[in-house]
């Protein structure tokens, strides 16, 4: 099992002095970063389409073993509501296939009042290019049914397993990788330990897992994805 193990995000200056070397300027954090972990999770991408001079910075900046989860656009996810929305994900498919081998999955973070309707998911998904690998992240309970897992699986499409003080997500694994947000203030060592036995026992089902810790102003969530990636060591 490849583990692809980071935080959601990296460039923060509140990072200075506890994650970051104090005196380390913004421009420079992508490539102490990739120093540390093996892949972010993108949200620029939620906002604004990358252009191809910032797909080459990201690129250039890590190691070839470096991988980049993005946040999928919010005219899909927020605006269009997975409705009409083809030409909007082509573009997006455009700007960011420069990435190549370091591109990671594409997260489709839904609203939290947006509501179950599985007929849409499954119509929205046969609707994807190809070759694109997707996650799911529902915060809405009304999605957690057998359904909605079921249209996931037929894609190959992973439901993300998040974690928040709000709401936490069924552990079902729907595609061939694994997708995780744990977005909790604080982990000790033990639920930390617990997610990686958990990570572990999927094995046979993901061959690749991707895992995102929240970040912070503490920068807390770098110590967290550190002792995750630490349990998950051989």
């Amino acid at each position: 099992m490849n583990t692809w193990i980071g935080t959601s995000g990296f460039q923060y200056k509140e990072w200075k002095g506890s994650f970051y070397p104090e005196k380390l300027s913004l421009p420079k954090m992508l490539a102490f970063y990739a120093g540390e972990f093996n892949s972010t999770e993108i949200n620029y991408t939620f906002r604004s389409l990358p252009s191809d001079k910032t797909i080459a910075r990201w690129k250039a900046e890590t190691p070839a073993h470096f991988r980049f989860s993005l946040k999928a656009p919010q005219r899909v996810t927020h605006f269009a509501k997975l409705r009409k929305c083809g030409d909007t994900i082509s573009k997006f498919r455009k700007s960011v296939k420069g990435l190549g081998k370091k591109l990671g999955p594409v997260l489709f973070q839904l609203p939290e009042t947006f509501k179950a309707d599985a007929a849409l998911l499954g119509d929205f998904l046969e609707s994807l290019p190809g070759g694109l690998r997707v996650a799911f992240e529902f915060r809405h309970e009304s999605w957690f049914t057998d359904e909605v897992f079921d249209r996931l699986a037929k894609s190959n499409a992973a439901l993300c397993l998040a974690e928040s003080e709000d709401l936490i997500t069924p552990r079902v694994a729907t595609a061939d990788f694994g997708y995780l947000r744990l977005r909790r203030d604080a982990y000790t060592a033990r639920k930390i330990r617990d997610w990686a036995d958990f990570i572990q026992d999927q094995s046979e089902k993901w061959p690749e897992v991707f895992g995102y810790l929240k970040h912070e102003d503490t920068a807390a969530g770098t110590g967290f994805a550190k002792a995750l990636v630490k349990k998950l060591a051989p």
